[in-house]
């Protein structure tokens, strides 16, 4: 009977290693905080003229057909995937951290995860810019019109708009600092790699 032994794999590249604190502790402490803070009540708050139940909730699903909590939720966890996944892989087969750099193809594996993790993050840059956009409007122009035939378009009140165009901001920071981080850990594992063959 053969026991694996499972130990935590710290990512091999000082770079790395900030970038797991960086991801691990600010981001998810700065949505996990403020992020349910400043959109956890917002359907309750948007309001439409007239104001009516159904038609705030028409309005409301109609401007946020994700609400930026969950999306940003599913971020994280995607984005996690790829090391995650290499991880695991690491610490079945009981690489440590200096074998990742001294061995050719467990490099290349490690390079990969971070090159998937540099796509993800720019698919959700990408998605965030067309769901939410840069800015938040304190008014909001509802297309009713398949709810009621009396009126097409209605105002709708945004509530705590600059609130949310301020972490809204924060949040594609964020995620520009884990992209340049993890560009940045390319190069150290590159430059280490050089380094090892160099010495050899």
């Amino acid at each position: 009977m053969v026991v694996v032994t499972l130990s935590p794999l710290r990512p091999p590249t000082v770079i790395g290693q900030f970038h797991t604190l960086f991801f691990g502790s600010v981001r998810m402490f700065f949505l996990g905080v403020l992020g349910f803070a400043v959109y956890g009540n917002e359907a309750l708050h948007f309001s439409c003229d007239p104001d009516r139940r159904e038609l705030n909730l028409y309005c409301y699903n109609q401007f946020r057909p994700i609400t930026p909590q969950v999306f940003w939720a599913l971020q994280l966890v995607t984005v996690l995937v790829p090391g995650a996944v290499f991880h695991l892989y690491a610490a079945c087969k009981n690489i440590d951290q200096e074998e990742i750099l001294q061995r050719p193809i467990y490099t290349v594996f490690y390079i990969i995860s971070v090159l998937l993790r540099i796509i993800l993050e720019v698919i959700a840059f990408w998605l965030q810019s067309h769901l939410f956009g840069f800015q938040v409007h304190p008014l909001y122009m509802c297309d009713a019109s398949a709810l009621e035939k009396t009126f097409n378009i209605t105002k709708c009140m945004v509530p705590e708009h600059f609130e949310k165009t301020i972490f809204l901001s924060a949040m594609y920071t964020f995620t520009v600092i884990t992209l340049l981080l993890c560009v940045a850990e390319i190069f150290e594992i590159l430059c280490r790699r050089l380094g090892y063959l160099t010495n050899q």
